[in-house]
């Protein structure tokens, strides 16, 4: 028998005897498109594995700069910041806090007309320098790989199609796993580590697919909204959102959502014609009043007014709920001190939550260091899922080859 029969063969086989139709067909799939997607899949689950925990990296390697000693003495507020960086030219842009005492303050300041950022000691003063960009790169590959392949639009296409597929063989495998009987069941959620190599693979790849089917496919579905447009409109219409089109047809029409946004934009231009020569409010009297309407400690960024938006901007990281996931309240103020807008995340429509969510909620950042091992481990499992699935195939290939 030629290698090319033998392929096919091992591609097919005859539905069993008490096998149902929708069973048989989900073996087919899963099958085909498990060879099909096997290495992209792979590829996707190995560098989701190594993304996420590029903050942690990140900040080890800048560990000098991150980590400080908490001393007793006074911390320097955000105004004698900006003052020490005004003797050095250096114009205040944004301020970062950590609701962490032992890690320094992040800054974004204006240096000759060039944006930069630093880590900033807030007990001595000195300014700690840039962050190390080495990791940085090493990431950005990670991610072009996770992307695209570094292969730009074709790339990008490729892999969606792969994720699709993996979408498939989620569901086509989670329904090949499910027992005829209750009294099976077990054996569907144990591996037998005393079997034979083939066993165990199997076996391997049945459970380890079954505990993480869900979690999966969450960083599945995820993946494609940032990909595809129209996974994106079918989540956000799913979740109460009006429809992408819709919204663009709104936008053209000045209807309510974007006569609003409008309404903003003329405020914000009349603030910088009215407000011009009016004193600025200080940096720590803004903090001061966020903290009165967002009382809560936590994580804390604040923007300052620029050509482009000459409103206070702070954004605090709210954990204070069951799960500590981190959700971003922001409040604004106008450059006296008036409140101007204030959106906490509880009061967002469902489809918005999410939207703001989705980055974090695909790179496990959500709940932080916690959900980062959880999606680590996971992604791990799915890394072997390829592995097992085609190992399982092989043997099939080669117990026909050897007939």
């Amino acid at each position: 028998m030629t290698s090319m029969k033998l392929l096919l063969k091992s591609l097919y086989r005859k539905r069993r005897k008490n096998e149902s139709v929708a069973k048989y067909l989900m073996w087919l799939i899963h099958l085909w498109l498990g060879l099909l997607s096997s290495i992209i899949v792979f590829v996707m689950c190995v560098t989701g594995c190594l993304y996420a925990f590029k903050n942690q990296i990140t900040d080890l390697s800048n560990r000098d700069k991150v980590y400080i000693s908490a001393s007793y003495e006074k911390r320097r507020n955000a105004d004698q910041i900006q003052a020490e960086l005004l003797k050095e030219n250096k114009q205040l842009t944004s301020l970062l806090i950590p609701d962490d005492k032992a890690r320094s303050y992040v800054l974004g300041y204006k240096e000759n007309q060039l944006d930069k950022s630093a880590y900033y000691n807030q007990y001595t003063g000195e300014l700690l320098g840039q962050a190390d960009v080495g990791s940085n790169h090493f990431f950005e590959v990670v991610l072009d790989l996770h992307r695209n392949l570094m292969m730009g639009n074709i790339g990008r296409q490729i892999v969606g199609a792969s994720v699709l597929m993996f979408c498939v063989l989620l569901i086509s495998g989670f329904i090949l796993w499910l027992p005829k009987k209750v009294k099976f069941l077990r054996q569907g959620l144990t591996v037998m580590w005393n079997a034979k190599f083939q066993r165990v693979n199997h076996d391997l790849h049945n459970t380890l697919g079954f505990y993480t089917f869900l979690m999966l496919f969450f960083i599945a579905v995820t993946g494609l909204y940032i990909t595809y447009p129209w996974v994106k409109n079918a989540l956000i219409i799913s979740l109460g959102g009006s429809s992408i089109d819709n919204i663009s047809n709104d936008q053209d029409r000045g209807d309510d959502a974007f006569g609003g946004l409008l309404e903003d934009m003329l405020q914000k231009q009349d603030e910088k014609k009215t407000l011009k020569n009016s004193a600025s409010a200080s940096i720590d009297k803004i903090l001061n009043l966020a903290d009165q309407y967002l009382p809560y400690t936590a994580v804390t960024r604040i923007e300052l007014p620029n050509k482009d938006n000459p409103r206070y901007v702070v954004i605090k990281t709210n954990t204070r709920n069951l799960l500590g996931v981190m959700l971003p309240d922001q409040i604004t103020f106008d450059k006296t001190g008036v409140l101007k807008t204030k959106e906490l995340f509880s009061d967002r429509p469902l489809n918005k939550q999410f939207t703001a969510l989705a980055k974090p909620l695909h790179t496990g950042e959500i709940m932080g260091l916690p959900s980062i091992i959880l999606y680590f481990i996971v992604s791990l499992i799915g890394c072997s899922l390829p592995i097992t699935g085609f190992l399982i195939w092989w043997h099939r290939y080669r117990k026909i080859s050897n007939k």
